[in-house]
């Protein structure tokens, strides 16, 4: 049986500055897959980001951390997808989710990106929002003004926490979403959000 997804993204903004901040949530994801799987990330020139490849059952499937700012995502998604003909329903993009709490966690296929820069910019290089999405909730500051830095700071120590169990917890769904049993993994993480 093929894989239901052949590219894995994480959002995030390149450099220690950014590391432990909320925006990085999609790559804490790509991070701790990359770790369970024992994978290597490698500079690619061709997309700008940091690519890993994992066999599954026989078949390569991608992760990509693109290294450009989080504005400027889809350039990297789109390189990587195009070389390796990756359809955008083959997609799936893991990021925070201000709509969200620290500690939710869920699956969803397609629909907008939601104000998120990262995912308009797929949307608008793919030209396509049929990709699935991990999304991590973050929280929100309370007051649109304040979402910029928000997101741009670190989470509380206690909000961490609870955002690391949320990527732990969809990472242990990678299994049946790879086998293309969203519905499973969607009741599983939807159950415990």
């Amino acid at each position: 049986m093929s894989a239901a997804f052949g590219l894995i993204v994480g959002l995030g903004n390149p450099g220690p500055k950014y590391e432990q901040t909320r925006h990085n949530a999609g790559f804490w994801f790509v991070d701790e897959v990359a770790r369970r799987y024992r994978l290597d990330f490698a500079v690619d020139s061709r997309s700008q980001g940091l690519t890993a490849r994992m066999d599954w059952e026989g078949e390569k499937i991608h992760l990509l951390k693109p290294m450009r700012y989080m504005n400027l995502s889809g350039g990297a998604v789109s390189a990587v997808a195009g070389f390796y003909k990756i359809q955008p329903s083959r997609i799936l993009v893991a990021h925070d989710e201000l709509d969200f709490e620290p500690g939710v966690v869920k699956l969803k296929v397609g629909g907008g990106h939601g104000g998120h820069n990262g995912l308009r910019d797929i949307v608008a290089r793919l030209g396509s929002a049929d990709f699935a999405r991990i999304r991590l909730g973050i929280g929100h500051p309370g007051n649109r003004d304040e979402v910029v830095g928000y997101v741009l700071d670190r989470p509380s120590r206690h909000e961490g926490g609870l955002l690391r169990e949320a990527v732990d917890r969809a990472a242990d769904q990678l299994p049946q979403i790879l086998a293309g049993k969203l519905e499973a993994a969607m009741n599983v993480l939807h159950g415990l959000s």
